[in-house]
């Protein structure tokens, strides 16, 4: 996987950073979703370093080989703030002080806070199968009650720890031939590790409570997305079925709205890798005009003590 990426293990103050990142030109942050690793863009990844850009693929806060601070009762250490200000770390340790972001699922949570709270650094913003947490929120139904339920399981204090790692391959299904094996392999060992496990159950935890309540503040507020905003879904997932048209609810959080479905189940960089990375790279291409030899957004002559 990856050929022709570098990797590094960045410190960012409270967490560490796996980072997985290759390419020249315009950079792009692809930010993955629940329970996947950066591996899950093995193939979406290299699509969008031969279109032109640099391509940074972190494992978020906790997931993977990241690792994050110790669990508190509050679970701000895994909010999405904390997360977005890992990425914002990164991005600078690499080079970069502006660059475009794409998240899928809960990257994408974290890619609208780190467009939030950081405006000055992005420049596009991708959001693929998600919503602003707190539209899912004010809009349950019995069927989002049923179909989302593991939100609220993951909220329990103490037994979804108990229940996944009781027998993780069971509860982390996962086809090697859909993911491909590298890509499958790696998201089982980190599926195996009770601390990813217990990383990633603090980001739901997270998401019901601070994360829900920075995003209420934002919104009564008036903050919103001032970049150019993409917005992808799955049809072969919910999303449009629970809600209808994705962008219609995007547009009351960003004004410059685009987007279109793709065929795909929800894991949409291994079902449909080529269909996403023509979507990301036709989206993208305006950052290509005028890019110097490293791109917009690079400062200095590259990384920092990476290795």
């Amino acid at each position: 996987m990856f050929e022709g990426f570098e990797t590094a293990q960045i410190d960012v103050g409270e967490a560490s950073a796996f980072v997985r990142f290759g390419g020249e030109g315009p950079p792009v942050v692809l930010l993955h979703g629940h329970p996947r690793t950066s591996a899950t863009w093995h193939k979406v990844a290299p699509a969008l370093v031969r279109a032109g850009h640099t391509v940074v693929c972190p494992d978020l806060r906790g997931y993977g080989r990241s690792r994050g601070p110790a669990f508190t009762a509050d679970h701000t250490g895994y909010s999405k703030r904390a997360v977005a200000a890992d990425v914002v770390a990164v991005m600078r340790h690499l080079g970069h002080s502006r660059f475009a972001v794409a998240g899928h699922d809960r990257g994408g949570s974290v890619a609208l806070r780190l467009t939030l709270d950081h405006p000055e650094r992005v420049r596009r913003v991708a959001f693929l199968d998600c919503l602003p947490l707190t539209e899912h929120l004010s809009r349950i139904t019995a069927e989002f009650a049923t179909q989302w339920w593991h939100w609220f399981f993951f909220a329990q204090p103490d037994i979804p720890e108990r229940v996944i790692t009781a027998d993780p391959d069971r509860w982390y299904r996962g086809d090697p031939e859909v993911m491909g094996h590298e890509n499958h392999e790696e998201w089982r060992r980190a599926t195996r590790d009770p601390d990813v496990v217990r990383a990633m159950l603090e980001d739901y935890r997270a998401g019901l409570t601070v994360d829900r309540r920075h995003e209420e503040a934002d919104f009564a507020a008036g903050t919103r997305v001032t970049c150019p905003t993409l917005v992808l879904w799955s049809l072969r997932d919910d999303l449009e079925d629970l809600y209808g048209d994705p962008r219609v609810i995007w547009r009351r959080w960003a004004g410059d709205v685009r987007g279109h479905g793709i065929d795909s189940g929800h894991h949409v960089a291994e079902q449909a890798p080529e269909a996403l990375a023509r979507s990301l790279a036709d989206f993208l291409r305006p950052d290509l005009d005028g890019a110097g030899p490293h791109g917009p957004g690079r400062d200095g002559d590259g990384p920092e003590g990476v290795g």
